[in-house]
């Protein structure tokens, strides 16, 4: 049986409708808890996984990603898709249990039938009792290769069916995910615009209260130094002094300067590239950190300083709070997506809403139209995957 672009075998047709039958039944009973946006999310997102797989097609991300709870405009679909789930999975599931059931009886019902006390021996094609070996040997075969022809027929087409109706419930159409996109575009778009603004009052306030403030002194200094050089007798020993400060003011002058210009650019990745930047990150980190980078190819500069941010900032967050004992960095490439992964095997509860850490990672990636997952339980690990395009 054919199922989208890939072979469904069987089982796998048969398995999907048994496991849809518990997941309806499982709906029924905690309805009211699966209520919840946040738990209908989930119960709807593996489902529209599961449907995905079975069908062979590509699901599209969760729209809006930033939006939680009912502000969420997927919510409405994954409360609708509870009741349907109900109806649906008993439906079309119950048929499978069925064929399943009576193939197992007949199984048994063959070379076991004598092992039943008289009232208790199973019964064939519903309510014929095995009283015998006739029996058993002509109805069992007979059951089985009946309910396996129905099953290799019926289970394929009723699966695919679940499958499309939970992909037509959940699913999002072009209009909606261009809404959406636009959506996050703009918010996007206006985070950036505020974090530009405040970046460069930042830099305009660490020239003028640090490295201004510093440049002025040092004029200062060299002018009594002038002057004091022009008098008459000279007093060496108080202009070298003041040589002295203005050379170590020129000195902490500079380092300021090396601070601000990293955060705009580090020069590290103008100096060494990416991997030697990546490299330079994890050697340096609190925690022994493992570097894994593919064939990146051409990285635009763009593309290279957010994924510096991010592995930065994210080792980091590892060192203060997660009480992790490893790290690893993976970063490759596909096409024209890139992909970096930092995980840790801390304590877990790594939230974005609670920092600005992790929050400033997803406006910068969002910025680019990349894609932030964070995904971090409670007693960990937690697993921070960005991915961003960088042209073909």
């Amino acid at each position: 049986m054919w199922s989208g672009r890939r072979w469904v075998p069987v089982w796998r047709g048969a398995a999907y409708l048994l496991g849809s039958l518990l997941s309806g039944v499982a709906t029924v009973l905690a309805l009211p808890l699966l209520c919840h946006p946040a738990l209908a999310r989930r119960w709807a997102d593996r489902h529209r996984d599961r449907a995905g797989r079975l069908l062979g097609t590509p699901v599209a991300a969760r729209p809006v990603p930033g939006r939680r709870g009912w502000t969420d405009p997927a919510t409405g679909r994954d409360l609708l898709w509870l009741p349907v789930n109900a109806v649906t999975g008993v439906a079309l599931g119950l048929p499978a249990l069925l064929c399943v059931g009576n193939v197992v009886v007949a199984v048994i019902a063959t070379p076991l039938w004598w092992a039943f006390r008289p009232a208790d021996r199973p019964r064939l094609f519903i309510d014929v009792p095995v009283t015998g070996w006739p029996t058993a040997l002509t109805l069992g075969p007979l059951q089985i290769v009946l309910l396996g022809a129905v099953a290799y027929l019926g289970a394929g087409p009723l699966a695919r069916a679940h499958a499309r109706i939970c992909l037509a419930v959940l699913s999002y159409s072009t209009a909606e995910q261009l809404a959406d996109r636009v959506a996050v575009l703009t918010r996007t778009r206006a985070e950036v615009l505020d974090a530009h603004g405040a970046e460069l009052r930042r830099i305009e306030r660490d020239l003028h209260d640090g490295t201004q403030a510093r440049l002025v002194s040092i004029a200062m200094r060299l002018a009594v130094a002038r002057q004091a050089f022009s008098d008459e007798p000279r007093d060496e020993q108080f202009v070298a002094g003041l040589l002295r400060d203005a050379h170590l003011g020129i000195e902490e002058a500079m380092t300021e300067l090396r601070e601000v210009i990293r955060t705009v650019y580090p020069p590290i990745l103008a100096d060494r590239g990416l991997s030697g930047a990546l490299s330079a990150l994890t050697t340096r980190c609190g925690v022994p950190t493992r570097l894994h980078i593919g064939d990146l190819d051409r990285v635009p500069p763009a593309v290279e300083a957010v994924v510096y941010f991010a592995v930065a900032e994210s080792l980091t967050n590892v060192v203060r709070h997660s009480r992790a004992s490893t790290a690893t960095v993976g970063v490759s490439r596909a096409g024209d997506r890139l992909s970096v992964v930092i995980t840790d095997d801390g304590t877990g509860g790594a939230d974005d809403q609670l920092g600005t850490g992790l929050a400033g990672i997803r406006r910068r990636v969002l910025a680019l139209d990349g894609t932030v997952d964070v995904d971090s339980p409670a007693g960990g690990p937690t697993t921070i995957t960005v991915e961003l395009p960088c042209g073909s």
